[in-house]
């Protein structure tokens, strides 16, 4: 299996840990300042992406145009089976396959434009994007005193070890 492969579903399978150990209304809770988003609206917004990419048409994928399926925000059931939807598409991916050609339509600040990336560059960014977003939602859980147990949940792989570790 392809290394991109196995990343993203190492990365989205800590999101299958997350929602078993949740509660919906810890899921959903919105009294985190400043920003007062939720644990959900961030597991919304990273499998909205991944949506989005297995939407593809024509060889285009136009981040854009994501879904948003608000359900997920605060509803663990519904947060889970959206992300199996996705692990299994995920799963069943050929390493030729993600080695194509594909146009990415997103907008950078200045307006749409497209980009040309492979599959695999379009999984690699949204490995990174998710990492990212867990890194917000260990800040969250953090203030709504859920503790979460995998010390690695949030950090970039390149973090030095003895920061995480503190």
């Amino acid at each position: 299996m392809d290394i991109v492969i196995k990343s993203t579903l190492n990365t989205l399978s800590k999101s299958q840990v997350l929602l078993s150990k949740l509660s919906n209304d810890q899921l959903g809770d919105i009294s985190v300042p400043p920003y007062f988003s939720s644990v959900g609206s961030h597991i919304r917004h990273i499998l909205d992406f991944y949506n989005c990419i297995f939407s593809e048409v024509n060889r285009e994928i136009d981040l854009t145009a994501r879904n948003r399926n608000v359900d997920v925000e605060t509803c663990c059931d519904t947060a889970t089976c959206y992300l199996n939807t996705l692990i299994e598409k995920v799963s069943k991916l050929k390493g030729t396959e993600i080695n194509r050609e594909v146009f990415v339509i997103d907008d950078l600040g200045m307006g749409k434009t497209k980009l040309n990336y492979t599959f695999s560059a379009i999984l690699a960014q949204a490995n990174s994007h998710t990492i990212h977003h867990y890194a917000i939602i260990s800040y969250i859980l953090d203030r709504i005193d859920v503790e979460i147990e995998d010390e690695t949940f949030g950090y970039n792989p390149t973090t030095p070890r003895q920061i995480i570790l503190k």
